[in-house]
Parts: structure tokens; C-alpha cells; sequence
């Protein structure tokens, strides 16, 4: 097959990675940068111009988009889907998990379990938001925000009044969320690849940070998910349409909680955790569907 991979970094390890796992499967595979595409649509012709080429006769792409690209490359995924191009990742489960209230509205549609949340309109009531959420130590978060920047645990109702009012100030959308402190500054990232759990860690944060991401030092560790949480897992990949994603949550005292569903999700950090193959389950996925 012709597998071409959306990727800004050829560099990164999950692109090398996919690269090494599809070449080693007989595969013809590709980098190209999503941002250096030409779209030409037109009646029944629709077509992707990479420098100065028409891509043709690919089978399937691997969409590893970035946050901060997220329009562009979204609008590249949706036109080689309109050339009837297998995508591990469709367009619109993109763009839906990448909106993070969006995402959130559906995964409390399906009935999947969340810290209590609270969006508004920058409103200088702040002090009303805080109390929703049963007070401080409370979690605020950047709509926009990717590997834990963005996110300020404010541990007073004082504090946490005063990043509201700043973030409020500059107009910057946030979500405030109740903090688990059963949770202790870990959660569990579970690697969904085509409606399977292919993997599973738990992340601690290093000592003094609540952020548990390995981009801020954070530890992962191998962990064997409880039935509950395996279908939580499950069932938040399926509510937002995702055929490869990272689900990240909480342990707490009333089960798993969902923080957020990551279309994107690195190989690194889960595949050292739990020495499996991810990159080779995931071009098995694309061999299973083109």
C-alpha cells in the first residue's frame, strides 16, 4: 500500500516509528507536511498538491496533526477523504475532540463519568463558578491548551478568583474543573487503536506538580486497566468517532473520570511502558481497512 503520513516533524519519534513499522510491513510510506498541501477542489475532481505534485494512488493516511495546526490540517484530512483516502483518524472526530468543551458535551452524553466542569461567558461572577465546583483546590484550564500548559491548580478560593479574573481579562476561554485529590497527581492514559485497548500506563507527576504529562517530567508505568475503566476507554473512543486515540482519566472514589480524549496521542511515552508494538497495531488497523 501507499501510506502517507501527515507529520509537521519527520524527527518525532511517533512518525519515525509509523515509518520503521510500515516499511517493515512491505508498505510504501511518506512524510509530508500538512501545511505545505495545495487543496484544488473541484466538480468530482478533488486533489492535494504537495510541492508542485498531484498525490495520487494513496491508500491510506496517518493524520498526526497538530494542535496549532488544527484548521489547515483538518481541512487536508477531510479533502483526501474526499479522494476516498482511508484515514485513521476522520476529519470530523478531529476537529470534535480537538474542541475540548465540545468533546466533553458529548462525552457526558454518553454517560461517561467527568470531574464536575463549569464553562462560561468570561463572567465576573467568578466566585459563583468556583462554588459549582465545590471550591478550591480547583483545576483551570485553557480551552487551547496541549501537554499540560494552560492548566493552574489554584489551591484557595482567592487564588483561583484571581487567575479567573486574569484569564477573564484577556479574554482566554477556560474551563474550571473540581480537583480529585484521590487521584494524587496520576492519571491513566489507555491507547485505543480500532475499538481494542492496545495498551494502558499510568503517568505520576513529578514531585510537587499535579500535572502528570511526560512533557513536564512526568513517570509512566505499565498498569492493567479494571474492567470499568477499559470500558470507559472504549466507550469514549466510540462517542467521539475516534479510531486511534489516547484517553486520558482519573482514578477516584466514584470510578474512572474522563479528563480528555487525545486524537493525536504520542507513541513514546506508552510504547516504552509497555514494550508493545503500537506503530505495527496501527498499520495492521489501516491493513484491516484499505
Amino acid at each position: 500500500m501507499n501510506i502517507v503520513i501527515l507529520s509537521r516533524n519527520p524527527k518525532l519519534y511517533s512518525t519515525k516509528r509509523l515509518v520503521e513499522a510500515a516499511t517493515k510491513r512491505k508498505h510504501s510510506v511518506q512524510i509530508i507536511d500538512p501545511l505545505m498541501c495545495e487543496i484544488i477542489i473541484e466538480k468530482k475532481n478533488p486533489a492535494v498538491i504537495y510541492k508542485g505534485k498531484y498525490l495520487e494512488n494513496i491508500d491510506a493516511i496517518i493524520p498526526r496533526i497538530g494542535a496549532s495546526v488544527t484548521f489547515y490540517g483538518t481541512a487536508v484530512v477531510r479533502q483526501f477523504e474526499m479522494m476516498k483516502v482511508f484515514s485513521t483518524v476522520e476529519s470530523q472526530a478531529l476537529v470534535r475532540s480537538r474542541d475540548k468543551l465540545r468533546s466533553l458535551q458529548v462525552l457526558s452524553r454518553a454517560g461517561l463519568g467527568m470531574p464536575k466542569t463549569v464553562f462560561s461567558n468570561y463572567t465576573k461572577d467568578v466566585a459563583e463558578v468556583i462554588n459549582y465546583v465545590g471550591g478550591a483546590p480547583l483545576v483551570i484550564k485553557l480551552l487551547e491548551g496541549t501537554q499540560g500548559l494552560g492548566v493552574v491548580l489554584a489551591e484557595t478560593n482567592n487564588a483561583a478568583e484571581s487567575v479567573l479574573e486574569a484569564f477573564n481579562g484577556l479574554q482566554a476561554r477556560v474551563i474550571v474543573q473540581e480537583f480529585i485529590k484521590e487521584s494524587k497527581g496520576a492519571d491513566i492514559r489507555a491507547f485505543v487503536v480500532d475499538g481494542n485497548v492496545v495498551g494502558a500506563m499510568k503517568r505520576q507527576g513529578k514531585e510537587g506538580e499535579f500535572r502528570s504529562n511526560l512533557h513536564r517530567g512526568g513517570s509512566a508505568t505499565i498498569i492493567q486497566l479494571t474492567d470499568e475503566e477499559e470500558n470507559a476507554a472504549l466507550k469514549s473512543a466510540k462517542a467521539l468517532g475516534l479510531g486511534i486515540c489516547g484517553v486520558d482519566m482519573l482514578q477516584s472514589a466514584r470510578g474512572p473520570l474522563i479528563l480528555e480524549v487525545n486524537s493525536s496521542p504520542g507513541l513514546e511515552g506508552i510504547e516504552f511502558a509497555t514494550k508493545k508494538d503500537i506503530a505495527n497495531i496501527i498499520i495492521r488497523y489501516i491493513e484491516r481497512n484499505v
